[in-house]
């Protein structure tokens, strides 16, 4: 190992023992401490190994910063570049491949065996929406009681639900029995990243018909968003990129009409 490498990791583990991070940013122009770099003109051509001073002349010559690409090389390569630019377009193409990432994200539902027809209209509606967004649908029926005996009811639920909800959906996971619950997992038809194109369609459309359109009312925008369609939170919420890969919801129900026997 050479003087110069040892005193670099050498400097290294002292700056991380004392607390300090490592930092990701590539070295640039007086930062650069090697006697020579194979240096990679502005356009790409390839200039050859030349002195470090001549590398830094022809940078104030350009008008450009010196940056290091391939610090692992011998001897490093550096290349001639406007920093700023460069980490200006790294970022942007950064947010666009978050925008497009799509997350599994699993939704959960939960059901009494004996639920009132109001509330499996409504909960239905969750689901329905759900899967329209491309999500996962974790349904889990509730026994409480006597109920715990009864674990066919649970079962005709769930399959009633996969059969309404065919056409967007299907059964991932079959019926299972989890302790008092009974648990069934539907996927989507529609891929994740399907349904955020649609929703992005939808909502420029939505905004087209405004401009042209100024004197409508704003609450009939909302109700044409409302009617069945993934709303612009939801939009915004499938293109965030905060870091979980998979996250889960609960929706509690309304008020269910659940006699105990």
């Amino acid at each position: 190992m050479s003087s110069e490498t040892y005193a670099a990791v050498r400097q290294t583990a002292v700056w991380c023992y004392r607390g300090g991070s490592i930092s990701t940013e590539p070295r640039i122009n007086d930062r650069i401490r090697v006697p020579e770099v194979r240096l990679v003109g502005p356009s790409g051509e390839q200039v050859g190994i030349v002195p470090l001073a001549k590398a830094l002349e022809l940078a104030q010559e350009y008008d450009l910063d010196l940056v290091e690409v391939a610090a692992s090389a011998r001897p490093p390569v550096c290349k001639l570049m406007d920093y700023g630019k460069f980490k200006y377009e790294s970022a942007m193409k950064a947010r666009e491949a978050r925008k497009n990432q799509a997350h599994t994200v699993i939704k959960e539902m939960k059901l009494r065996p004996k639920i009132d027809p109001h509330d499996y209209d409504t909960k239905k509606g969750h689901v329905v929406r759900f899967l329209k967004q491309g999500d996962k649908v974790k349904i889990t029926i509730m026994f409480r009681g006597r109920e715990q005996s009864r674990p066919e009811l649970g079962y005709r639920l769930l399959q009633r639900l996969a059969t309404d909800v065919e056409d967007l959906g299907f059964i991932e996971s079959n019926p299972k029995q989890d302790g008092r619950n009974m648990i069934m997992v539907l996927g989507p038809h529609k891929k994740k990243t399907e349904a955020m194109a649609e929703a992005r369609e939808a909502q420029a459309a939505r905004k087209a018909e405004a401009k042209a359109n100024p004197g409508r009312s704003q609450n009939a925008a909302d109700d044409d968003i409302a009617d069945g369609e993934v709303t612009e939170d939801e939009v915004a919420e499938g293109e965030s990129t905060e870091a979980e890969s998979v996250e889960a919801e609960s929706v509690e129900a309304p008020a269910e009409a659940s006699a105990e026997a």
